[in-house]
């Protein structure tokens, strides 16, 4: 009987000992969470309808939600990327570094700005290459590409020059909107190819994107431009919170003109201060470690100011002498 009680008194003290343990764990991580840039309230993710208006426009030219397809297409890509929480908002950050690249150079084209937001699901707004062999931020294939004026060989490849290929995919959508007249049919051929388009418009008798049958890929691609579009001009309606301190910042550099062969581009860099990685980082058109420039070429080559010019062998000299840094005096010590 004492055994029994003692057993008892033991599973009892055990049982509020991992009660006591619960709530201090509990406390602790309010704490943790409290310190984060976003509320508690953030980081809850709630799944709910989302309410939308009626007047939607793509380029200027209005969507007509009044057709239960068209409202019910755009839904879909509205819901799938406000509840895809870590893409979008990784793609909002990208967007405070690269919309004021491309965004002058649809202006000075005279596109829409809303072509943006086709960069953004092109590519992520990366150097990325699709399985076809589509590559860069606007995913031009090797032969289109050439046909638009970019170069392309062993040494460099412009479609991962960024300002090159915009203008690039502007002659594109100017080309487009002489055939068709309507930008959201510009957007649907960059997507199927205007040839493509134009048979179906053919086939069905049909003047508009919203009444053509098509490929799937390309039914979705103008609904999930718009959902895009309306996420990032107000983020925060669709409970995605994105710190301006944290989004990624424009890239700052300087302008190197190349006009003769470079023999190694890793000396090159080392001359100018920098890593091979970081040359090739401001510079992805650069395909191999070398360039041969013929007679009258110029080549602008980027080379990163601070901060963006900060290395692991930089750090470690500053912080050699055992001196205790935080992240913030450490960044601002680098960055003068």
């Amino acid at each position: 009987m004492k055994n029994t009680k003692i057993l008892f008194i033991i599973a009892v003290s055990s049982l509020i000992l991992m009660i006591i343990i619960a709530l201090g764990l509990s406390i602790y991580a309010i704490k943790v969470a409290n310190k984060r840039p976003v509320s508690l309230e953030q980081i809850v993710i709630q799944s709910h309808d989302i309410e939308f208006c009626d007047d939607i426009y793509f380029a200027g030219e209005r969507v007509p939600l009044e057709m239960f397809n068209i409202r019910e297409r755009y839904e879909r890509e509205l819901l799938s990327n406000t509840y895809f929480h870590s893409n979008t908002m990784v793609l909002l950050k990208r967007s405070k570094r690269w919309f004021p690249v491309i965004e002058p150079i649809l202006e000075r084209y005279g596109v829409p700005n809303d072509f943006k937001y086709l960069c953004v699901i092109e590519s992520y707004l990366s150097n990325v290459v699709s399985p076809a062999g589509a590559a860069g931020f606007w995913q031009f294939m090797k032969a289109t590409a050439e046909e638009y004026g970019l170069k392309i060989n062993k040494d460099i490849d412009m479609r991962y020059n960024v300002e090159l290929e915009t203008e690039a995919a502007c002659k594109y959508f100017l080309k487009a909107y002489e055939r068709f007249g309507s930008w959201t049919l510009v957007a649907a051929a960059y997507n199927a190819g205007s040839a493509r388009i134009a048979k179906f418009m053919k086939e069905q008798g049909a003047t508009s994107y919203y009444d053509l049958l098509m490929a799937e890929e390309t039914e979705r691609y103008v609904f999930r431009i718009l959902a895009i579009k309306s996420i990032f001009e107000n983020p925060e309606k669709y409970g995605i919170y994105v710190s301006d301190k944290l989004s990624y910042a424009p890239y700052k550099y300087d302008i190197i003109i190349v006009n003769e062969s470079v023999e190694n581009w890793t000396e090159f860099a080392k001359e100018h201060g920098i890593t091979y990685k970081l040359l090739k980082v401001f510079n992805p058109w650069l395909r191999s470690n070398s360039l041969k420039v013929h007679k009258g070429e110029v080549y602008e080559i980027k080379i990163p100011k601070k901060p963006f010019n900060i290395t692991h062998a930089h750090i470690n000299e500053l912080i050699g002498d055992e001196q205790i840094h935080t992240f913030d005096s450490l960044y601002t010590e680098i960055s003068q």
